[in-house]
């Protein structure tokens, strides 16, 4: 028997998909939450072969709490579902050793099939998301540039950002120019569009 964490902060979502993958034999799901924050903590309680993760969740993002899982149970395989095949959320779930990335559209065969094979120690990804991230170019920011970006996105300004990150009010206006520049964005909000449908955010 394969157990399966399931989370997505949708409830109509998440009820569909347990109630599917209770018709199948092998799998049984053992826990389910609505928050990214909360797969850890359940997945130590129930002990999952494979958790299921949406991408876009409150509390911490689905490819945030796959990366926290793999550090702290290695032994737990992730697979991402999710409604937006971005690629540069595929960039970060290999970052994060995701073993699956399938899209919600798949049929349901394809997801019970794909839990079964990163619970085999396989990995599954779409195909059509595989050819979408090969044409890619990668993400241009730096690691200081994209947190910069990501508490402006949030409406933050300089003197903020520069509170939260420990930096001076000028070196964070100089990473926002820099972003703009480097991702040919008209303005910041412009940036955290592109860089989010990149999925670089």
């Amino acid at each position: 028997m394969i157990n399966v964490l399931l989370a997505d902060d949708h409830h109509v979502v998440r009820s569909a998909l347990a109630a599917l993958l209770s018709l199948e034999p092998d799998l049984t799901v053992v826990a389910e939450v609505e928050r990214g924050d909360e797969v850890l903590a359940a997945a130590r309680a129930a002990r999952p072969d494979v958790a299921v993760l949406d991408v876009d969740m409150p509390g911490m993002d689905g490819l945030a709490a796959a990366a926290a899982l793999h550090d702290a149970l290695p032994g737990v395989a992730t697979l991402i579902l999710t409604g937006h095949g971005k690629p540069g959320h595929l960039r970060r779930a290999l970052a994060a050793n995701v073993r699956g990335f399938l899209l919600k559209t798949a049929p349901p065969d394809e997801l019970a099939a794909g839990i079964r094979t990163v619970a085999a120690g396989g990995r599954v990804l779409d195909p059509k998301l595989a050819l979408t991230a090969w044409d890619l170019a990668d993400n241009p920011l730096t690691p200081r540039e994209t947190d910069v970006l990501r508490l402006a996105a949030e409406g933050a300004e300089a003197p903020e950002i520069a509170e939260r990150l420990h930096l001076s009010a000028g070196t964070v206006r100089n990473y926002l120019t820099a972003v703009v520049t480097k991702l040919n964005a008209r303005n910041r909000t412009d940036a955290a569009r592109i860089a989010r449908e990149a999925g670089w955010l």
